[in-house]
């Protein structure tokens, strides 16, 4: 069912494929640790025990895609931590390829006619016409020598999506889209290769940035974030060059935030 796109396996990417595990995260840096190689897709079209950012569970029924890539050869943990806005970008490509009518027209001038349906919501979302489709995340371990190992995992909603969730959510399906898990992870692994020498150690992320603000999700609307234990309120209005979120405040000043609970328009007043 999966397969790595010849890209990939030219480029050293190899394949470890399940029908279900518990978490392709925690497979992967288990890998790393009995010192599996770098450069290792863990995918599964099942997962039980997946979990989402600050330990929430994201659910992997049958049909979805559930996907890891470990990286062992990163420069250091800041810069390594920048790989989720190529995860991002990866994504969001192969979501092109393989989705057909990824365009969608949004506003009576016609102002935004032609703005692709995927947009990539800071930190690690991949939206479809604003409702969530995917989530990002990145887990790391030490490993001996003081090597860092780090799992890129990618999930995303194919067949099902989640329905008691508190944010719009969406899937393949329902997006009129015939594509499966393994069509979409030979995407996602060619795709993969294209942002990765851009990103070119950390050394490109200056144009990881650039690609990224083109389909950012909210930039410049209202938003609110939750850092910290309170919320700050304003404009979103760019990620700076170490992909920190920007959001001018009312009085103008402007705060950079390294992580934190992003909530748009509508949905920031309720939540904050």
């Amino acid at each position: 069912m999966f397969a790595v796109a010849p890209s990939a396996l030219a480029a050293g990417y190899r394949l470890e494929a399940h029908e279900s595990v518990g978490s392709t995260n925690a497979l992967a840096l288990e890998r790393a640790r009995e010192g599996e190689p770098d450069k290792l897709w863990v995918v599964a079209a099942q997962q039980t025990g997946g979990r989402g950012r600050r330990g929430r569970p994201w659910a992997t029924p049958p049909g979805n895609l559930a996907a890891t890539l470990l990286i062992k050869e990163t420069p250091d943990a800041a810069t390594a931590a920048t790989l989720g806005f190529v995860a991002g970008l990866a994504l969001g490509d192969a979501l092109s390829a393989v989705v057909p009518t990824a365009k969608v027209a949004l506003g009576v001038d016609g102002a935004d006619a032609g703005r692709s349906r995927f947009e990539l919501k800071w930190p690690n979302d991949v939206l479809a016409d604003g409702a969530k489709l995917s989530g990002i995340l990145l887990e790391s371990s030490m490993l001996e020598g003081d090597r860092l190992a780090l799992a890129i995992g990618i999930g995303v909603n194919v067949v099902s999506h989640p329905e008691d969730v508190p944010y719009p959510a969406t899937s393949l399906s329902r997006l009129g889209a015939k594509a499966d898990a393994g069509e979409l992870f030979l995407a996602l692994s060619d795709a993969w290769v294209d942002n990765m020498r851009l990103w070119n150690g950390g050394r490109g992320l200056a144009v990881i940035r650039e690609r990224w603000l083109k389909r950012a999700a909210g930039l410049g609307s209202a938003v609110s974030v939750r850092v910290d234990g309170r919320v700050v309120r304003g404009i979103f209005e760019t990620i700076d060059e170490a992909c920190r979120f920007v959001i001018r405040e009312d009085d103008g000043s402007r705060l950079r935030i390294a992580a934190g609970d992003v909530h748009f328009g509508a949905v920031a007043s309720a939540h904050a």
